[in-house]
This record gives C-alpha cells, sequence and structure tokens, in this order.
C-alpha cells in the first residue's frame, strides 16, 4: 500500500495564514502599526478639530498634560461598539472626523443595534455589557476634565504671557493661538461625544425593554442618568463652535 506524505501540508497553511494576517493591517498579525503607536499617536485630535472648521494646526510640541488630554479624550471621541471585538483585541486603531464635519452624520442607534444584533449573546450580557460601558464613561469622566482644567488653565496663562514677551514672532504668536483653539475644541468635542454617547445608550436601553424585560433596566437606567447628570454640569463650560451645527439622526 502506497502512502501519500502530507507533513509539508500544515506548513502550508500556516505561511497561508500568517500572509492573511499580515495583510489585515498596518502591524505584525493585526497588532496597530508600529509608526501609530507612540506617545503622540493622538496628537492627530487638534489637527483634525482646528481643520474642520477652517483653522491652521499649531506646530509646536505637545506638552505632557496636552498629550494626556488628548490620550483621554479618544476614549470618549470613539465611539463604544464601533469595532469587532476580534479588531479591539488585535490593536486597530482609526482617525475619527471630528463633529463639525458637514458629511459627518451621528446615527444614534447605531451602537444599540450592534449590541443587540451581537449574535451568541444572551439579553443579560447585553444589559450588562451596556452598563459596564456607562460605568466606564463615568469612570472616565473625571480625569478627562481634571486634565482639561489644567490645560485650559495653563492656556489662560499662556494667552496673558503672548502680549509682555519680547520679540515674539508672528509665526510663534500662530502657533501659540492654534494650540490654544486646539485645546478649547478638544473639549467641545468630548462634551458632544458624552451627549451622543448617551442618547445612544438611551436608546439601546428602550429596545432592550422592548425586547427582553429585565430588572437589570432599572440600574442601566440609573447609570445613564448619572452620566448624563455629569454632562450637563461639567467642571469647566466649554461653549459649541459658533457657526458649525452638528449633524445627527436616528
Amino acid at each position: 500500500m502506497r502512502i501519500t506524505d502530507r507533513r509539508p501540508f500544515p506548513a502550508l497553511m500556516l505561511l497561508l495564514a500568517g500572509a492573511a494576517l499580515g495583510g489585515c493591517s498596518g502591524g505584525d498579525f493585526g497588532r496597530t502599526r508600529s509608526d501609530l503607536r507612540n506617545d503622540d499617536m493622538h496628537r492627530w485630535l487638534g489637527a483634525e478639530a482646528t481643520g474642520s472648521i477652517g483653522m491652521k494646526a499649531s506646530q509646536f510640541q505637545l506638552t505632557d498634560n496636552e498629550r494626556q488630554l488628548r490620550d483621554l479624550a479618544y476614549q470618549f471621541i470613539e465611539p463604544p461598539l464601533s469595532r469587532p471585538a476580534w479588531k479591539s483585541v488585535f490593536g486597530d486603531y482609526q482617525t475619527l472626523p471630528s463633529p463639525w464635519r458637514q458629511k459627518v452624520v451621528f446615527d444614534r442607534t447605531a451602537y444599540g443595534r450592534n449590541l443587540i444584533d451581537e449574535p451568541h449573546r444572551s439579553f443579560a450580557s447585553r444589559y450588562s455589557l451596556l452598563i459596564d460601558h456607562v460605568r466606564d464613561d463615568i469612570t472616565r469622566f473625571e480625569p478627562f476634565f481634571a486634565t482639561a482644567i489644567r490645560v485650559i488653565e495653563l492656556d489662560r496663562k499662556r494667552n496673558t504671557s503672548l502680549t509682555m514677551i519680547s520679540d515674539l514672532s508672528p509665526r510663534e504668536r500662530t502657533d501659540a493661538t492654534a494650540r490654544m483653539e486646539e485645546n478649547t475644541l478638544i473639549v467641545q468635542w468630548v462634551q458632544e461625544s458624552l451627549e451622543r454617547r448617551i442618547s445612544s445608550y438611551r436608546w439601546a436601553l428602550e429596545r432592550l425593554v422592548i425586547q427582553a424585560p429585565d430588572s437589570m433596566a432599572a440600574d442601566a437606567d440609573r447609570q445613564i442618568g448619572e452620566l448624563a447628570r455629569l454632562t450637563a454640569n461639567p467642571p469647566i463650560a466649554s461653549a459649541p463652535v459658533a457657526g458649525h451645527a452638528v449633524v445627527s439622526k436616528g
């Protein structure tokens, strides 16, 4: 009897699988590219915010506080459940348009539909995931706004110093002003993102109650209410950008 040697087959499959994984993103095995994983990986938030309303971004390097502001802001700006779980595991990362982009439309139903349509998940686990997401936002609230207060207060001092510094070049003044605008816009962006999240969470909870009433709904409603209370009374006031309405649907 002739026996065919098939030992090379697993090696071939591993080779093909490795090539496929490598093509999923710019990094090894689908992980975030190394050129994105750096201290300033969220620097683009400032340029996106100012660019979306026709302003130029500052060329100054980020201070430690400004870098932390952007890092903490991204946690609110990226919509919850916006990526499949496997992409989150592999570290998929993407930049996002600011809410002042004219073609950006907010769909408050997207989060709830992703939550409910997720296969192999019980309704109890859906309620739990919703509650976890809201609690995470509540936990992140104070650290972000504490950093925002520091940054805005230092920007006030920076603004005052512009009239006292000798030999200030036009380029330096432009970059300093642009950085202050960036920081303020990022705070406004987070405030808008929080309002969107609350709207999305409420829509999701309403659909869960319709489809599968559960006592967990009361806890979810309390958590959403607490997040709404915090968002309505932020520790730092930042008015919307005049003349640039944010579009929403759903």
